[in-house]
């Protein structure tokens, strides 16, 4: 859940149809629902959102909520995440689907909640949620903390956005993207970053890059670090390109059993993370080669490429080197792949070329 050279980040135009559009700019904002959630999943105990990472706001958040441990709407957190796997990314998609105004919280729509939530009675959810935001004067404890998100706020604006490059995303993967973009500083998440996304009826696709708030334990400030938060950022937006293709039938039927074979092989590194199948681990492997691809083609410095390839090796994403150079391959053949959807075959290749050769070298030491 990463110092390099300055960029600035423009409004660039897109082409599409034909005619010019400004590109949509990316916003950075707080949210209310997601403190919401966050700080009910802290207290139910959550330790994914118990990092306690953001210094005086950690004891503010303790402080005010504690005496809460026993209530009855954080009784009902911890059976969601018992009965339903109700955790990490699962809460924040809640939290992106539901909406407060001081006094009340609503669930807008649905229809694009993750998965886990589709057996959870959405009613009897919503009734907790609201008592919890009720008896706990939530939104007092949410407006008294403006000027801390602020804060935080500007900090990540003046030193993480300079290193985004919207226009790159539609290059690389030769598509205009349809969605719009935000980035959600979750306050509550210490080093825990998500990718989540809604769509209300009758609007576009909303992604959202969910991004951890925790501050440096020897600076004692938060967002500093550009060498870490830049390229979690880059990585978040990536998942928008990458995850639909694998809802391509054919993709499907090309990569999940080899998707399946990677998750086997790292399994017990793969669980540690959280990544708990195989469409899970191929579609991280597709975005974390492409963050190695966007750091060479925007200015990183060598060393800090190279410093991300040997984390993702550590995380055990130990097809890293071969997937990086199979997208070297589509970038300098895009006359031949004008998508990065006519390259998933190739994955498939390189990809597969492994998962055998790493079953040949089990076989053969197990018959020795």
């Amino acid at each position: 859940m990463k110092t390099t050279r300055i960029f600035t980040l423009l409004a660039l135009l897109l082409m599409a149809g034909g005619v010019m559009m400004q590109a949509q700019e990316v916003k950075v904002e707080a949210s209310e629902t997601i403190e919401l959630m966050s700080i009910m999943a802290r207290t139910a105990g959550f330790q994914e959102y118990h990092m306690d990472m953001a210094g005086k706001y950690t004891e503010e958040t303790e402080a005010w909520f504690a005496p809460f441990e026993s209530h009855s709407a954080i009784a009902y957190m911890r059976s969601l995440r018992a009965k339903y796997g109700i955790s990490y990314d699962a809460v924040a998609s809640m939290s992106l689907h539901i909406e407060a105004d001081g006094k009340t919280v609503r669930l807008v729509d649905a229809k694009t909640l993750e998965q886990r939530w589709q057996n959870v009675n959405l009613d009897t959810c919503l009734m907790y949620i609201n008592q919890f935001y009720v008896d706990t004067h939530f939104h007092e404890f949410y407006m008294q903390h403006q000027s801390f998100y602020e804060k935080g706020l500007e900090t990540y604006r003046n030193n993480v956005m300079q290193y985004f490059h919207q226009d790159w995303y539609s290059q690389f993967y030769g598509m205009t993207p349809e969605e719009t973009f935000t980035v959600i500083i979750g306050f509550t998440n210490g080093g825990n970053n998500y990718g989540a996304s809604r769509q209300f009826p009758d609007q576009k696709k909303e992604v959202f890059a969910i991004c951890g708030y925790y501050l440096d334990e020897e600076t004692g400030k938060a967002f500093e670090t550009v060498e870490i938060f830049a390229p979690l950022l880059i990585h978040e937006f990536n998942h928008s390109f990458v995850n639909p293709r694998l809802d391509d039938e054919a993709n499907k039927t090309l990569l999940l059993p080899i998707g399946e074979d990677l998750y086997v092989l790292t399994k017990n590194l793969m669980n540690w993370q959280a990544y708990k199948n195989g469409s899970t681990v191929l579609n991280e492997s597709i975005v974390r080669a492409a963050v190695i691809i966007y750091m060479e083609e925007n200015g990183f410095a060598a060393e800090q490429v190279r410093d991300e390839m040997y984390d993702q090796l550590g995380r055990g994403f130990h097809w890293m080197p071969e997937l990086v150079g199979a997208l070297k391959e589509y970038t300098h053949h895009r006359d031949k792949y004008p998508t990065f959807n006519d390259f998933y075959p190739e994955i498939a290749k390189v990809l597969g070329t492994y998962v055998e050769s790493e079953h040949q070298q089990i076989n053969t030491a197990l018959e020795r």
